[in-house]
């Protein structure tokens, strides 16, 4: 094999990322992992087909002996055993690095995957902003001459690092002629520049491992470790990976996603969004009993969603591994007073059930909110890191209540549609334009709440839903005539016609077709059209 990757001149200090013995880090691990991720990609697809076909999923027959054995995942590092308040957000500008490291939450999840949009500039600033950090020297002046600097008073977020899924290719690395896997770009240049430094301080290396759909995918994921370790001298289970149950298959193997990667397992995480938008495309064709009320509505008491979080709770204490709750959208407007107080006490909520039901940390979208999450679980927890000790063995949870979408409260609404247009085109536009996470009303979106919104509308045409408000049929043509009057809408919030032109536009042209109801265009993942149009003017290197 041959690498090559294009140059990221807008980066300073690029040169000392992409290194040749880090890209050779790169090669080795496409070399001997690039195979297998294809055939699991390849088993995605029949997997998705089976369950549409049947209208069902179960807990798999083969693995029966995983979930009934008496096994355990190795004992949590220091580092990561109190995990009561996680930050989460993009690892480039480093300005947002540098908060997220002071915020005073426990861990930071350094997202490249939903939360920052895969640009060139964006991977190899994120990569060198994540290697400055580890080494306590990362900082950051603005135009304006305002400096900002890692914090030496409290002790620094811990990083657990997220690269992408395994679906996204990285368009500026070649290998023989071809792009480059996302993932193993992110994970082998971060790991190639920082692992050893990470261990031997005893803050690292940790991953959290997105769009999980199998636990075979998870065993991918451990050989990778496994060899990485071996390929730097580090000792066996130095690395630590949570995974992010956000697809409906995995939610059917949990215990094996963690037996797999026992030996260098942390936890679960309850990646909400994801997973109703999960839900939506592997039943995309099995009928209206899939069709879901207006994602607003979709509330985490709903029964399906109880059923997920409490199996994942008993599922992770179980084995000795940690259950991290979902992230709160919701973000405060210091400009707005009511704002806040709304968004506190919002957050307030969801961080008190998520305690109440043993979970042993969550994720906030904003430093103003960690205070917030901290006091819920400072309520539960006290002065232990964790609450392990809760087993839940009252819990029952069988694939008819993860699968019970009919008993969703919340309805369909014409409403529901607009905004699920209006936040599907205009973060697509942000994104496009190199910007990961979009506040959007007071809501932290992502890839995943884009996600879910365009799947909806593709499913509620699909499916001829009749809107509850109006009373309307939700068609194609009233889609796009609702599309045409939200893009407007953005043309007057945006003002900028060239910033219009350049991004609200192809961001509109691929919403509409992506929620066209027809199978051939229903895409596994928005990110991957959007990012052809993204690096549509890469030349192979």
């Amino acid at each position: 094999m041959t690498i090559t990757a294009q140059p990221a001149p807008d980066v300073a200090g690029a040169e000392e990322i992409l290194t040749p013995d880090a890209l050779a880090f790169v090669e080795k691990l496409h070399t001997r992992f690039a195979g297998t991720r294809d055939e699991l990609l390849e088993a995605r697809v029949a997997a998705r087909a089976a369950a549409a076909e049947t209208g069902r999923m179960d807990f798999l027959p083969e693995t029966a002996d995983v979930r009934a054995g008496d096994w355990k995942v190795a004992d949590a590092p220091e580092a990561l055993r109190d995990r009561r308040v996680e930050i989460t957000g993009p690892p480039s500008p480093a300005k947002m690095a540098i908060n997220a490291l002071n915020s005073g939450a426990k861990v930071w999840l350094a997202c490249l995957e939903d939360a920052s949009a895969p640009t060139w500039h964006n991977v190899v600033d994120g990569i060198k902003n994540l290697t400055a950090a580890a080494r306590g020297t990362l900082a950051y002046t603005s135009p304006e001459g305002k400096t900002y600097t890692l914090r030496t008073d409290i002790p620094r977020a811990v990083v657990v690092m997220r690269p992408r899924g395994w679906h996204l290719p990285e368009a500026h690395v070649s290998i023989d002629g071809q792009p480059a896997i996302g993932a193993l770009v992110d994970f082998g240049l971060h790991f190639f520049h920082n692992a050893r430094h990470l261990a031997e301080t005893g803050q690292g290396p940790y991953y959290y491992l997105a769009k999980t759909e199998s636990h075979l995918e998870a065993r991918l994921w451990n050989d990778i470790f496994t060899f990485a370790e071996g390929e730097l001298g580090l000792e066996h289970g130095t690395v630590r990976a949570t995974v992010l149950i956000e697809t409906i298959p995995a939610a059917f193997q949990m215990d094996e996603i963690l037996y797999e990667l026992r030996e260098h397992a942390s936890g679960l995480n309850a990646g909400r969004w994801d997973y109703l938008f999960s839900i939506i495309k592997y039943f995309r064709g099995a009928g209206e009993k899939f069709v879901m009320p207006d994602r607003a509505d979709v509330a985490m008491t709903a029964p399906l969603m109880r059923a997920y979080t409490e199996l994942l709770v008993q599922t992770c204490h179980k084995r000795g591994a940690f259950a991290i709750g979902g992230m709160a959208a919701f973000i405060p407007n210091r400009r707005e007073p009511d704002v806040t107080a709304a968004a506190f006490e919002k957050v307030h909520a969801d961080k008190a059930r998520e305690a109440a039901d043993g979970f042993d940390g969550s994720w906030v979208a904003h430093p103003d909110l960690v205070e917030v999450c901290r006091e819920e679980f400072d309520g539960v927890l006290g002065a232990k890191p964790n609450q392990l000790d809760r087993q839940r063995p009252e819990v029952s949870v069988t694939p008819e209540q993860l699968l019970d979408v009919e008993s969703v409260p919340g309805r369909v609404t014409e409403a529901g549609v607009r905004m699920n247009l209006y936040v599907a085109v205009n973060y697509t536009a942000v994104w496009l334009s190199g910007n990961g996470a979009v506040a959007i009303h007071n809501l932290m979106e992502d890839a995943a709440t884009a996600e879910i919104s365009r799947s909806q509308i593709w499913q509620q045409i699909r499916n001829e839903v009749v809107a509850e408000d109006t009373g309307n049929t939700i068609t194609a043509e009233l889609v796009r005539t609702i599309l045409g009057e939200e893009v407007e809408r953005l043309r007057a919030e945006v003002g900028d016609e060239e910033r219009f032109a350049t991004y609200y536009v192809p961001a509109a042209e691929l919403i509409e077709r992506l929620v066209s109801g027809r199978d051939e265009d229903f895409e596994e993942f928005l990110t991957l059209p959007a990012y052809r149009h993204l690096t549509r003017e890469v030349v192979a290197p």
